[in-house]
């Protein structure tokens, strides 16, 4: 398909009815896979449930909230029967108790090696921050499992440009000989809904 039929693929794709399934803090809760799974995951506070929000074109389908850390159970969102969005908790939140963080962690982690219709994962890093160490780690766990993600950087409207090239040339010598990753780069914007019909139309490719 041209990239005009991917865009409209996409815009429909997205348009379709978005509904909540169910939030689980266990793995064995998660239901069996029917669908394709697009998860969204990355630092506390990186916009996670904000870009769901957005490429649903819904104010509240998935919960946001300026607290980090506030989202601790996988969300799972059904697209139109096509197609499952996942919204993981955040990792990294360093003011949450110690206990809480390492089982979020470990859920997210434990998520990611093992759900068999985990189609791609989504790597939401903040444009105004760049790669962290808990990213870094995230994507060696990428790697070694084998499973397709992508970059996506979020608030790019924030930073001035010349602040954000360095950011993302660091970001794709970060992840050019990680296996699994997609080298294309997706730049978006929740408030200005920069990049949003480009990421609709990249995963409506994954889409049954």
């Amino acid at each position: 398909m041209d990239a005009e039929t991917d865009l409209e693929a996409g815009r429909i794709l997205f348009a379709q009815p978005s509904t909540f399934m169910l939030g689980v803090t266990r793995l064995d809760r998660l239901p069996e896979g029917s669908m394709p799974e697009i998860a969204f995951a990355g630092r506390s506070n990186v916009g996670k449930s904000s870009l769901i929000n957005a490429l649903a074109g819904r104010k509240a389908l998935a919960r946001v909230s300026n607290t980090p850390g506030r989202t601790q159970e996988i969300n799972l969102f059904d697209l139109g029967g096509r197609i499952c969005l996942v919204d993981l908790p955040g990792y990294g939140y360093a003011k949450a108790p110690k206990e809480q963080v390492e089982a979020w962690t470990r859920l997210v982690f434990a998520y990611l090696r093992g759900r068999p219709n985990l189609r791609r994962v989504c790597l939401l890093i903040d444009a105004r921050h760049g790669l962290k160490k808990a990213d870094d780690e995230t994507i060696k766990l990428l790697g070694t499992a084998a499973v397709p993600f992508q970059i996506v950087v979020t608030k790019v409207d924030l930073p001035a440009k010349s602040a954000l090239l360095p950011t993302l040339a660091s970001i794709e010598a970060s992840i050019r000989k990680t296996r699994g990753a997609l080298l294309e780069i997706m730049t978006t914007s929740s408030r200005t809904q920069q990049g949003l019909p480009e990421l609709r139309a990249e995963l409506a490719n994954l889409a049954l």
